[in-house]
């Protein structure tokens, strides 16, 4: 793997990358992929509507604070991370261009079909996202506690957490789950427009406790010297899911998608992009629709 910034200089870099691309239309142009995929999968584009069976540039929606599946690199512009690499590799086995945008989390899903032709930000499928748009799982992830280092929380549950300021990100099932839960005891929920606010916040100590997807809680701590530790359980692992519209305008580019993805297995390209990434624990064998179990 190579060398990823500090914490500090992580954060730092995604919220002036975040004004930048708030004044910009927040584009991020060109293929940041550094995996090749070779040849087309021609069964797989055959599925896709008439419009792109001969190329073309999909629109893609991504939260870029949420590393390592999709964050700005060094250069406050390119986004870069798991999500990203994978979209690259699943347009260039459509042969397509996936143009990746950077979009708030909780705005992503309302804008496909209009602004956007995809959303990949690691959405975790479930039956409620599943009524708007269709989803193309392509990864398995649960949800992680973090707190500063000499904490005393050890949770197995979201129960576990009641009476401390808990932050997460808008729009992400953690979200859900610590607002319920607020309905059955005390609990302070600090909701943050992107997960580096929700980091912030336990940095800083308004926070005490972080609840985001497993792998990206794992890479803030080991990105943050020591000052971030995860601790208890996981829970709620689920399916991740590529967030389709179901217009007819975009008739069969979840199908296609499904197929290209599992081309991309076969050739080994998935499980490659995965381990550059460091997230090769979350791996699935099969690329289904819908696959939402909740």
């Amino acid at each position: 793997m190579t060398r990823r910034p500090s914490l500090a200089l992580a954060l730092a870099v995604s919220t002036a990358a975040l004004a930048l691309t708030a004044c910009s239309g927040g584009s991020s142009n060109g293929d940041q992929s550094t995996v090749t995929t070779g040849s087309t999968d021609k069964a797989a584009i055959a599925k896709l509507p008439a419009s792109l069976q001969k190329g073309g540039t999909l629109k893609v929606a991504t939260d870029a604070s949420y590393a390592p599946n999709e964050f700005f690199a060094a250069d406050n512009k390119t986004i870069q991370g798991m999500d990203v690499d994978l979209g690259q590799a699943i347009g260039k086995d459509l042969g397509l261009t996936f143009e990746f945008q950077n979009v708030s989390f909780d705005s992503i899903i309302t804008s496909l079909g209009s602004r956007y032709d995809l959303g990949i930000s690691s959405f975790t499928d479930n039956k409620d996202r599943e009524k708007v748009v269709d989803m193309v799982d392509y990864f398995s992830a649960g949800t992680s506690f973090m707190v500063k280092k000499g904490s005393s929380l050890n949770p197995t549950s979201v129960a576990d957490v009641c009476g401390k300021n808990v932050a997460v990100e808008k729009g992400t099932t953690q979200l859900d789950d610590v607002t319920a839960q607020a309905k059955k005891c005390k609990l302070n929920v600090l909701p943050f427009p992107d997960q580096n606010g929700a980091n912030l916040a336990l940095s800083s100590g308004r926070a005490d406790v972080v609840l985001a997807d497993s792998p990206v809680n794992a890479y803030a701590a080991k990105q943050s010297n020591g000052q971030f530790v995860i601790v208890g359980q996981v829970y709620g692992t689920a399916p991740y899911g590529i967030a389709v519209p179901k217009d007819s305008a975009h008739a069969g580019l979840a199908e296609a998608i499904s197929m290209a993805l599992a081309d991309l297995a076969q050739k080994g390209t998935y499980q490659q992009i995965l381990q550059k990434w460091g997230v090769q624990a979350g791996a699935v064998t099969s690329f289904g629709l819908n696959g939402a179990t909740s």
